[in-house]
This record gives structure tokens, sequence and C-alpha cells, in this order.
């Protein structure tokens, strides 16, 4: 399949790679309003330079067009290659209005063609297993959520940011959160909502200047069709920090996903205490290859066997630090015959870990916090080992781990 690029601005590169490194797609191609801009992409991908849209659209070589314009375009763009018998895929929004994008779909039927849009961040591994806990009941009846898209100043990476906040910050970004949320809980039928200016006057990377002609700033209250209400934040001033992601709130428990546009973002799903979390079973197996770390070594009585990449790292930092693994060593005899913890500088692991893909019986705790009074956190893929980062925290408190480090538990023998 053929697939050539209306707009060969900031994302179109990537879209080129992913195109290349897909056996089943072809890279036609790409064509710009800005001279020069799809010649320069072309040349680093390969394709052909198309002189403008009417081009790409009389191409019977061509399959499928991926809309990249800016957003006040969108609709246009789509309208035009829908009619030329072009399947379409567009970036976010399809349209800047509702009835807008009903009638682009109703184009796409009419000419036998598919439409499709961004985000496809529901797809993601952690937004399905979010999805699947939330349907299932792991949390209970959901409530409430809090949404965040605090996608800070765009003008300090993008190029060209005047367009993306002509569109603003909701319209960018406050859709992906959007998008998950409308598929959990259905259509939004009642919004208050709330948008301003806080920083007015904006400086490109080149030193120009610019203005800003809509907020910067929302607020938006959802209710959804089920009962949910969200409350949605999406702003290109503020930085992501520790208020970010999504929140899920259930009479039984609460789920963090801190990251809704990383397909492998970790999931923390809270019950009672503030500072004990545990980590969501995920919805399909985690490779040992997705984990980036080597398989660990099964727990057993004795020691025979070659040592596991993260156990060799922990032996050379005992012999460093000894001082700190004497808390360690404590807590191990404190808790013979129940599950214990060996100190380990193991490769980070992201995302989610089930237990029987790293050898059970081991899971791996990832210490977030540095200390008990700094919000220190730790995750456990089992339920039944919250007792563990509750005895980890006392670890953090003494200064015997850091930020970064992880913990692999595993029974000990008598």
């Amino acid at each position: 399949m053929n697939i050539a690029l209306v707009g060969a601005g900031n994302i179109a590169a990537r879209y080129a790679r992913c195109i290349a490194e897909e056996p089943r797609l072809t890279f036609a191609g790409a064509t710009d309003v800005l001279p020069g801009r799809a010649a320069e992409l072309v040349a680093a991908h390969g394709g052909r330079d198309y002189g403008s849209l009417e081009a790409v659209l009389a191409d019977d070589g061509v399959d499928v067009v991926a809309n990249l314009t800016a957003p006040m375009a969108h609709a246009t763009v789509t309208k035009a290659c829908l009619e030329a018998g072009k399947h379409v895929h567009t970036e976010k929004p399809v349209a800047l209005g509702a009835d807008e994008a009903r009638q682009l779909a109703e184009t796409a039927a009419q000419n036998g063609v598919r439409l499709s849009c961004a985000p496809a961040t529901l797809l993601g591994e952690a937004q399905q297993t979010a999805w699947k806990l939330v349907r299932e009941g792991g949390l209970g009846t959901v409530r409430a959520v809090y949404a965040e898209a605090n996608w800070g100043r765009i003008e300090t990476w993008h190029p060209a940011p005047e367009t993306l906040y002509e569109s603003g910050p909701m319209v960018d970004v406050g859709v992906y959160p959007l998008t998950i949320l409308t598929a959990m809980f259905g259509p939004v039928r009642r919004v208050s909502a709330y948008g301003t200016t806080l920083l007015q006057e904006r400086v490109r990377q080149d030193g120009q200047r610019f203005s800003l002609s809509t907020p910067d700033f929302y607020v938006a209250e959802l209710e959804h069709e089920r009962g949910v209400l969200a409350r949605l934040t999406a702003t290109f001033w503020v930085r992501a920090g520790r208020q970010r992601g999504l929140e899920f709130h259930g009479d039984e428990a609460s789920l963090w996903m801190p990251t809704w546009s990383d397909f492998d973002s970790r999931l923390e799903r809270t019950t009672g205490r503030r500072d004990v979390h545990t980590g969501a079973a995920p919805a399909r197996a985690v490779s040992r290859r997705q984990l980036g770390a080597r398989p660990l070594r099964s727990a057993r009585c004795g020691r025979g066997g070659p040592a596991a990449p993260h156990e060799r790292r922990a032996r050379r930092a005992r012999r460093r630090r000894p001082e700190r693994d004497r808390g360690l060593g404590a807590l191990r005899r404190r808790d013979r015959g129940g599950v214990g913890l060996r100190a380990a500088r193991a490769p980070r692991v992201g995302g989610l870990v089930q237990r029987r893909e790293i050898g059970a019986p081991h899971v791996v705790l990832e210490l977030l916090g540095e200390a008990a009074d700094d919000g220190a956190e730790a995750t456990t893929s089992e339920p039944s080992l919250v007792e563990v980062p509750e005895r980890l925290l006392r670890l953090c408190s003494a200064g015997a781990l850091q930020r970064g480090s992880h913990l692999v538990a595993e029974p000990l023998c008598p």
C-alpha cells in the first residue's frame, strides 16, 4: 500500500520512518505548501516530491493520504482526498467542529474509502490494561477521573509553533486523554469549561516574537454518559510535573497512568494507603526482551548457578558501600520464612511486569522516591506483597536506597 504525506512539517519525518519500517507499506512521497520542505523530506526518506495536493490526488499509485497539515486545514484537505477516492488518515483533530467531522465520515462512506484519525494511544498496552481493569471492576465503581495535558511552552522545541497555538492546547493535546475517557465511559453529555491566557507574548527558537490569539490554559469539567465526572486540564504553559497523566478514582481503589501518551506507561493502583502502590496486571504478557533485562535467576534454596547481571552489580555495590547493606541484611534476617529483599541495581524496568515473565516467584520493585518524607513509593506486581513496600519505606528513610533502585523479592530459605 502506497502512502503519501500532505504536509511535511515537524512530525512528517516520524511518519516517513514508521512507513519505511512496515514491510506492507511504501512511502510514495510528500507535498507541502512551503517550498523546499517536501523536497527535504523525500531526499532523506525517498519517494516523490509532489508539487501540490492536486498532484498527489492525480497519482493513481497513491492509495492512502496522511493529512499532516495545520489543524485549520484538516477538514478541507481530507474532504478533497476522500472525494478523489483516497483513503485518509488525518492527524487530530478530524475537523474543528463536530458537524464538519460528521460530514467527512459521510463523505468517506459515500466514496467507499476509509477515514481514520489520531490519536491512537488508546491502542497502547498501558491504556488497554487500564481499561480492562476498569471493566472488570478492579477499582470498584469509577466515579471521578482527573486528566492532565500539561504540554509546556511548545515554542521551546517546535520550530513553527504558531499553528498549534491557533488551535489551542485543548484541541491539540487535550484530545489524547479525552479519547481514552470517551472510549471507557461513553460520550460527554454536559460540559463546564474555562479558558484563559497565561502568557500572551511568546518567542520562537529563532528569536521571532508572536502573540497568542487563543487561550493557552483550559480547565473543563465533563459529565460522561455513564455518569463518570472528569476534570480535564490542557495547557501550553504549565510543564508536566507531579500532577500529570490520568487518575481513575473508584469506590475500592484508584489507578494512576503517569503518561497517557506512551504505550508502555507505568500503572499504579492505590488501595487505602497514600504511600502503598501495587502494579496492575498487564493485558498481555510482557516478554523479557520488552523488559530490557536478562532473565532473573529462579528462587531456590542454595546459590548454585551463575549470577545474573543485577546480582553482580549488587555484589560490587556491597563492597563499595558496606554500611548501607547492613540495613538490608538486617531486614532479610527479620523476614526469614517470608518474603525478603535482595538489593539489585537491575536495568530500569518500564511499564508493567507479570510475575511469571521474570522467573517466578520473583517480582520487581521499583523505588520511585528518595525518602519517606519525600513521598517515597514502591510498586509491585503482586497485591499480596504490599507489606514489602511498607518495609521498603523504612529503608528509604534510612538512606539505604536511592531513586531508581530496584529490588528483587523472593522467598527466603529457612
